[in-house]
């Protein structure tokens, strides 16, 4: 289901196509399903008629017209056309015709059948009976001249001598052949024109042929058909393409990819959600996503640096003791960062910032995002001087000058800004504008560059306490992952794990064995996955960040924590 939910588009698609290609394929209305029944009769010459009726004539007629039209009006069918295409008349031998036609039910079958039967037989037997009638009156003629010849014969033999007689006989005699033959035919055509020519042999053949959901004859059903057909080919292909698919998108693939712990799982959000003025986190604090950036934060505060972590005071402080509080303990740097464009770093930094706002921590935003700054947009401010004037040395060294105030309270933001200045020369003096950024607020978070198209932001890593690395679902190869995680493992940096985003419901279990923070000590490209020889016997645990190690808790006491939070 999971797959069937990411590719809906293809779904709908080729369900679309199907009901399209349906649609012009199919006859519009309900036809009839004439496939289901076969019906065949045999017409033989009646007994007697000898050579006067021949098969190949009476072929040749039943596939005349005259039949056909003679059958139409017995059924009452006005498209002759339809019913001549469920008929078929072969010579089955020398002496029998045979009709095979074809009906939806089993009368409709028979009685078609029995209508071109009947036309032909009454049809033939008319036409022979006319030609019959046409041949008695020539023969008619012809008896009454071979009569006079014979009685003319008869009077001359009649008067001749005795010696004669013998002479005329033999004349006389084959006139009475002639006649007598004349006679026999006559005879012959009045029989045949009294009676059938041609007649049924034996009862009518019928049987069932079955019908199926191609041959249906509701229009609606067969649509539906194609609308089956084309939902099963789209599941065959998003199945396919899911298996061809080697993209990231569970919280297994995760880990596995980046060898770093899930500690955030961000819902996936309509995009109407996306579309909000204000943080998810501000605009619809019940939302499911707010509650799984609240989630996030919860994991940052418990496991990430001491200075993040370290309980407020009662907001009674005065500006002068809040200054020298933010002196002592300068607020720490979170770099939130992902290896391509499209993976919600700037929206999960938006959310970070308002879920840190909301225990009371004052919380300065800078967008380092240089080459597509849109931090201003999730907060409600404008465009403006920002972080690339400060860093190139075009404004006024003082922060406050460009520190805005945004629609969430507690949230405090420097913009990208507008300069021309090359990006990757800027961070030269991120270093001095970070430090004096920590005592401006109790936490910073910063947005910077994709780490896979731009140098920024591994320039940064090396200012900030911590780095969480976001990832959209769907949107990051393993290799890419495996680029992302070899480059934070070099710089030694503690990693707080991974926020994965756009997820459609629970995304696998924890897998809680073999993932180092880059960050730890020892860590690095060759120690990122440990191998099989290298593995210890016995209970395994995830060896925790580094800055969870730092304080006055041992190690486990840390690990501990954080797996009670997830």
């Amino acid at each position: 289901m999971t797959v069937l939910r990411r590719y809906w588009r293809l779904l709908v698609g080729c369900t679309v196509a199907a009901l399209i290609i349906g649609l012009l394929l199919t006859p519009t209305g309900d036809t009839v399903d004439n496939g289901k029944w076969k019906c065949s009769v045999a017409i033989t010459p009646v007994a007697g008629s000898g050579e006067a009726v021949r098969v190949d004539q009476v072929l040749s007629y039943a596939a005349g017209s005259d039949v056909s039209n003679a059958a139409a009006k017995k059924l009452g069918v006005t498209d002759v056309a339809a019913l001549v295409a469920r008929r078929t008349v072969a010579a089955a031998s020398p002496q029998m015709l045979e009709f095979s036609v074809t009906g939806p039910t089993s009368k409709n079958c028979v009685d078609t059948a029995a209508a071109f039967a009947e036309a032909t037989i009454t049809g033939y037997s008319q036409e022979t009976a006319k030609s019959a009638s046409e041949s008695i009156k020539r023969l008619t003629s012809q008896r009454d001249q071979q009569q006079e010849t014979v009685n003319k014969l008869q009077q001359e033999f009649n008067s001749a001598k005795t010696t004669d007689q013998p002479k005329l006989d033999p004349q006389l005699q084959a006139a009475r052949t002639s006649l007598v033959k004349t006679l026999a035919a006559i005879g012959d055509l009045q029989n045949i024109s009294q009676t059938d020519a041609v007649q049924q042999w034996g009862s009518i053949d019928a049987k069932e042929l079955g019908g199926n959901l191609l041959t249906s004859p509701s229009r609606g059903l067969r649509l539906s058909l194609a609308v089956a057909l084309g939902l099963a080919l789209g599941v065959v292909a998003a199945l396919m393409l899911s298996r061809m698919d080697t993209r990231v998108r569970t919280r297994n693939g995760t880990e596995e990819a980046f060898n770093l712990p899930v500690i955030g799982e961000i819902p996936y959000l309509s995009t109407r959600l996306r579309r909000l003025r204000d943080p998810l986190v501000v605009a619809r604090p019940s939302d499911p996503g707010a509650e799984a950036y609240r989630s996030l934060r919860s994991t940052l505060l418990l496991t990430g640096p001491a200075a993040l972590a370290t309980q407020l005071a009662d907001g009674n402080l005065n500006p002068a003791e809040l200054v020298s509080r933010r002196l002592a303990q300068p607020a720490p740097v979170i770099l939130v960062m992902s290896g391509r464009s499209g993976d919600g770093r700037t929206t999960t930094v938006a959310n970070l910032a308002a879920a840190l706002a909301e225990t009371g921590r004052e919380v300065l935003v800078l967008d380092c995002d240089f080459r597509h700054p849109k931090a201003h947009e999730h907060f409600g401010v404008g465009d403006g001087p920002g972080m690339a004037e400060l860093l190139s040395g075009e404004q006024l060294p003082e922060l406050d000058d460009l520190i805005r105030r945004t629609n969430v309270d507690g949230v405090r933001l420097i913009t990208g800004g507008n300069s021309t200045a090359y990006p990757a020369a800027l961070v030269l003096r991120a270093g001095e504008v970070l430090r004096r950024a920590r005592r401006h607020a109790d936490v910073v978070l910063i947005d910077s560059s994709p780490l896979l198209h731009a140098n920024d932001a591994y320039d940064l890593v090396q200012h900030a306490d911590a780095v969480l690395v976001t990832i959209k679902a769907g949107n990051v190869t393993p290799e890419q992952a495996d680029r992302v995680s070899e480059l934070l493992s070099r710089t030694g940096v503690p990693v707080a794990g991974v926020a994965l985003l756009g997820t459609i419901g629970p995304s696998g279990r924890r897998k809680r064995d073999g993932l180092v923070s880059p960050g730890a000590p020892g860590a690095g490209p060759a120690a990122a996955v440990p191998s099989q020889e290298q593995r210890p016997e016995g209970p395994r645990h995830r060896s925790s960040p580094s800055w969870a190690r730092r304080g006055q808790e041992p190690a486990h006491d840390a690990a501990g924590l954080e797996g009670e939070q997830r």
